[in-house]
């Protein structure tokens, strides 16, 4: 049997080989050397004599982290080898490239009508970091939002008076060349100004703070991210952070328990703040095509919702066809856990950006006038829907700020309304913001989605049932997914699984390039996609001219 630290370097020897276009591609040194860019994970902080180890075989560290017992470096690919079997290494894997990801969408969503309670809770004071591309100026965003750059290895630090108090905020000009990150923002946070009071985020009050890993064509590397993540741990409570936005991702390229990306994310969530993150925007290459780290168990993954621009009436909304389906790859989670709205939403957008520029056709137009005073986009995606439920976690957070991330997430899916379609699509619903509001009941433990699997004969899939799973009855899957039933006749097995009497999919294996339920490697090539790298959750496709809209359906 081979041993796991040694799978994940045959995998990532399979990257190197045959990924020009990954992370952890090789490069060349003066002497002819190929060098590959790796993150190192350990089982404790290194010390000084794994330092000189690392040194010792050629390798350059580029990437250090406060909190995380991980190391970003660049080595000689032969001794790829010799770097995974130190002591204490627990597993090396490619620095992999990271991508980033209406009034109709708000009435779609169940948002409280103005005048009520639930509408006066607007996440006044809760801190929602953006992790995407930046966040530039607008006259609809605060002026007091604060972006830290993480891009090409940087890492500035505020300046603190005692473990809490910021002495000196020592942050970066806010910016955003690509646009997308300051979409993200206007859908959380916007107040409408320059478009008529039309375009509002849904939590208005919110105090974004902008964490840039993306630079401006939407690429970065996973390290960076990681960074990110890192930087929250020792500075998020400084800054009030209750809610984390990730509307960007990475193909799955091993273990949800050994991406060093969902590790970090999972930390940050362990560390008590609500991590939202976009599904992808994969859908159309059929199922498995959830991206990291949303496919950790612990955070809220959210998929989109095509609402047709129809507000209250709801008959003709369906899951939109590029949002990501599950389970996730490899090890099989039930996700996502929600959709939301994610089809042309129109938010705010940076002046200059380059989005701006590739889809002058989605520049929003503002009332009686057309032209808004300041720049409107349209977009679609995942990328676009993961804010709103962050928003819509920043109200709860205002309402109840005691609230723990995994009665957060309960409450969303319990309280999600439930549509007939195939869980693998939908979640447990599409994110029904007012009834999340009013939601009741806790969870003392961990929310974790719920793992699936095919039944010894192969007649049934099984589902955790997340009564067990989260320790409570009150929880139980049958009425996280339906008003009371799962699927078909939602009845709950003996051995706490649930079950349907007929194949979810009607072919008996669920997809027709290969068994999902194997013991072989999580992929043949070492790449998920192979037509090409994609750009911020779908948005962008390399060689395309110009960014592909997901969908104007």
């Amino acid at each position: 049997m081979i041993d796991h630290k040694l799978k994940s370097l045959l995998i990532l020897l399979a990257a190197v080989m045959f990924l020009p276009a990954a992370g952890a591609a090789p490069n060349k040194d003066s002497n002819g050397v190929a060098k590959v860019n790796v993150i190192v994970v350990y089982r404790e902080m290194p010390d000084a004599a794994e330092a000189n180890r690392v040194k010792s075989l050629g390798a350059t560290t580029y990437r250090k982290f406060d909190n995380l017992p991980m190391r970003a470096m660049t080595l000689p690919a032969h001794a790829l080898e010799a770097l995974g079997r130190g002591k204490g290494v627990s597993f090396v894997t490619p620095d992999s490239a990271t991508f980033g990801l209406a009034t109709a969408a708000q009435a779609t969503a169940g948002a409280p009508v103005p005048g009520t309670v639930e509408a006066s809770y607007d996440g006044y004071g809760v801190g929602v970091a953006v992790v995407d591309s930046g966040v530039g100026v607008h006259i609809g965003l605060s002026s007091n939002i604060r972006q830290y750059d993480f891009v090409n290895g940087a890492f500035r630090r505020p300046s603190l008076e005692d473990d809490e108090t910021i002495k000196s905020y020592s942050d970066d000009p806010r910016s955003d060349a690509l646009g997308h990150g300051t979409h993200v923002a206007g859908i959380i946070a916007g107040d409408g100004a320059g478009s008529d009071s039309l375009y509002r985020g849904q939590a208005v009050n919110a105090q974004l703070l902008s964490l840039k890993v993306l630079d401006g064509e939407g690429r970065g590397v996973t390290s960076d991210s990681i960074a990110a993540m890192d930087w929250l741990l020792s500075y998020g409570k400084s800054f009030g952070i209750r809610v984390v936005n990730l509307s960007l991702g990475k193909a799955i390229e091993e273990s949800n328990q050994t991406d060093p990306l969902v590790l970090a994310v999972e930390k940050v969530w362990d560390a008590g703040m609500v991590v939202v993150v976009a599904a992808g925007n994969h859908g159309r290459d059929g199922n498995m095509t959830i991206t990291s780290p949303a496919n950790s168990r612990k955070v809220i993954t959210v998929g989109s919702l095509t609402d047709n621009g129809t507000g209250n009436d709801l008959s003709d909304d369906f899951v939109s066809t590029y949002s990501s389906r599950g389970p996730t790859l490899g090890d099989h989670v039930l996700k996502p856990d929600l959709v939301a709205p994610g089809n042309r939403v129109v938010a705010t957008m940076s002046a200059g950006a380059k989005l701006m520029g590739e889809l002058p056709d989605r520049v929003a137009k503002c009332g009686y006038r057309q032209v808004c005073s300041a720049n409107y986009l349209e977009l679609s995606g995942t990328s676009m829907a993961a804010p709103l439920v962050s928003a819509t976690v920043a109200m709860m957070l205002d309402k109840e700020p005691s609230l723990n991330p995994a009665t957060i997430k309960a409450r969303l899916m319990r309280s999600a309304r439930k549509v007939n379609a195939d869980p693998t699509e939908v979640g447990a619903g599409v994110l029904d913001i007012k009834a999340a509001m009013g939601a009741q009941g806790k969870v003392y433990g961990d929310a974790l989605s719920p793992l699936m699997a095919r039944a010894d004969d192969a007649a049934v899939i099984l589902v955790e049932d997340t009564a067990k799973l989260w320790g409570d009855a009150t929880w139980g899957a049958g009425y996280l997914w339906t008003d009371g039933y799962l699927w078909t006749d939602g009845y709950l097995r003996t051995d706490a699984y649930l079950w349907t009497d007929a194949y979810l999919w009607t072919d008996a294996y669920l997809w027709t390039d290969g068994y999902l339920w194997t013991d072989a490697y999580l992929w043949t090539d070492a790449y998920l996609w192979t037509d090409a790298v994609t750009g911020y959750n779908g948005l962008y496709k390399t060689g395309a001219s110009s960014v592909i809209l997901d969908d104007d359906e």
